[in-house]
């Protein structure tokens, strides 16, 4: 009998003690109310894309990015396909070639402009992709051509080739200003930060991810994309780029932040996006 209520109290201790110890993330709803994993799930099941937005060097957003994509994938059964900002439109050839087999992982990684944090964060999504042959997009614009606009302006876009523009969204590119995200870079650049070339530069990166997330949609399935939070807060960026393309997109949005206390979501997280993964500042980061 002893060892009955011995082994009930360490088990008491387990559920109301320890495991809400010291949380890795709380997963919050867009108003800053508790949420769960499963609604999350639940939620991005019943959208055509998912935004994951994530914080590049925190790993609880890698790891979530992996888990919920295999999740995904039982629950769709098979029916998603991936895409990231990590990968670069002219890289799409190469991208396919390493998935199809018909080239060897050293050949991709090293002729790919692999971001520094690789191996360890998105490595892993692409080997899903290649082994439950879902697709990977590329959807990220060359970073000569952001590099141009930053520096040359919006227009210098128009002075490429033809075989240069089939890597971008169809040009001119609108750019709302009034966006609350450009807004701000805008604000920013007031201090000699590329004045409007500045805004234009973030625009064309999330006209170019919602084009060819659009182009790439499944009739039946779901779409999951990995990219920078800023690119999808706050229900602009990629978002806004997408639905002018197909407004009756249904699109879910994560975002992961970081606060010193994660048992409530702050006033200033609120809001920025369907599910807020909220993580400890004091997390160890990938890079």
């Amino acid at each position: 009998m002893f060892f009955k209520y011995q082994f009930l109290l360490f088990s008491l201790m387990l559920s109301f003690g320890f495991s809400n110890d010291k949380p890795a993330y709380v997963i919050y709803d867009k108003k800053g109310g508790k949420a769960d994993y499963s609604k999350m799930l639940e939620k991005g099941k019943k959208s055509d894309v998912v935004l994951f937005g994530e914080l590049h060097d925190n790993p609880i957003a890698h790891w979530l990015e992996l888990e919920f994509t295999k999740d995904m994938y039982e629950k769709s059964r098979g029916n998603i396909i991936l895409g990231a900002e990590m990968f670069e439109t002219d890289n799409q050839l190469l991208l396919n070639e390493y998935l199809s087999g018909t080239i060897r992982q050293k050949n991709f990684e090293d002729e790919v402009r692999l971001w520094p944090n690789y191996k360890t964060d998105y490595k892993p999504l692409l080997e899903f992709a290649k082994e439950k042959n879902t697709g990977f997009v590329a959807t990220n614009i060359p970073r000569r051509y952001a590099s141009m606009v930053f520096h040359q302006g919006l227009n210098s876009l128009d002075n490429l080739s033809d075989d240069a523009k089939k890597f971008l969204p169809p040009l001119p590119i609108e750019v709302d200003l009034e966006l609350p995200g450009y807004k701000a870079l805008l604000d920013m650049s007031a201090d000699g930060h590329g004045g409007v070339n500045f805004p234009h530069a973030q625009a064309v990166k999330d006209a170019c991810m919602g084009f060819f997330i659009a182009e790439n949609l499944l009739e039946k399935g779901h779409f999951i994309h990995y990219n920078g939070a800023y690119h999808s807060d706050n229900f602009e960026g990629i978002s806004w780029y997408i639905h002018k393309e197909k407004p009756k997109t249904k699109i879910m949005t994560i975002s992961v932040v970081t606060q010193k206390d994660i048992s409530k979501l702050s006033e200033d997280n609120e809001g920025k996006a369907d599910f807020i993964i909220c993580v400890p500042e004091s997390m160890t980061r990938t890079y």
